[in-house]
């Protein structure tokens, strides 16, 4: 920026046009070009938001909130930039209940375009059946798609799998709920966290 490079813990293209967003509007508000150089080195990712959970032998595994088709492709993509050889891409995602029910088959589209393994699970099935909305996301994949894909209404379940899966060097994607630390069922919210899911899916067994 201006000649200065920036280093930043803040992944993926839509998070660099975020930085170059703050720098003009701090050069507008006449700050000083190396302090907001500094602070914006110094920025950190929200909670749930493309951050890495310790795993074994290598393999990268991310939680994300992306819960729309737009932001699933966005972090699918930072993923693919960050790829470095024949590393496979495991995603577990689902689709919220009572919500826009039109959206469940591109989110599944939107997973398989941009992975080698998908795992469709439940989200926050809310007041409906969560095996009806994977049937739902199921409606968007074509014969080749759908081999690329396991169904598995328990979350927790379907994480342990990706885990399981996941061989040296693979990347595992956790998507739609991010920093939340509950899933709706049925009108109650039951304690569940991705990120705490995720790191005991990948913790050594004794």
């Amino acid at each position: 920026l201006d000649g200065q490079e920036l280093y930043s813990s803040l992944v993926g293209g839509f998070n660099a046009s975020n930085l170059l967003a703050v720098y003009v509007v701090s050069k507008m508000l006449g700050t000083d070009k190396i302090n907001a150089l500094t602070q914006m080195s110094l920025l950190k990712p929200p909670a749930g938001r493309f951050e890495r959970i310790p795993a074994r032998d290598g393999i990268t595994a991310i939680v994300d909130y992306a819960h729309t088709p737009d932001a699933l492709e966005n972090v699918l993509k930072t993923i693919t930039h960050v790829r470095t050889g024949g590393e496979k891409v495991i995603t577990v995602v689902g689709c919220g209940g009572d919500r826009d029910a039109a959206k469940r088959p591109v989110m599944a589209r939107s997973a398989t375009s941009g992975s080698d393994r998908v795992i469709l699970t439940s989200d926050n099935p809310r007041s409906e059946d969560p095996a009806a909305i994977l049937r739902d996301m199921e409606q968007g994949l074509d014969p080749i798609e759908k081999r690329k894909c396991l169904s598995i209404v328990d979350r927790r379940e379907a994480i342990r799998t990706a885990a399981a899966l996941a061989e040296p060097g693979d990347i595992v994607l956790v998507a739609g709920k991010g920093h939340e630390t509950y899933q709706e069922i049925q009108g109650e919210r039951h304690p569940f966290d991705d990120r705490l899911e995720l790191k005991e899916a990948f913790a050594p067994t004794t």
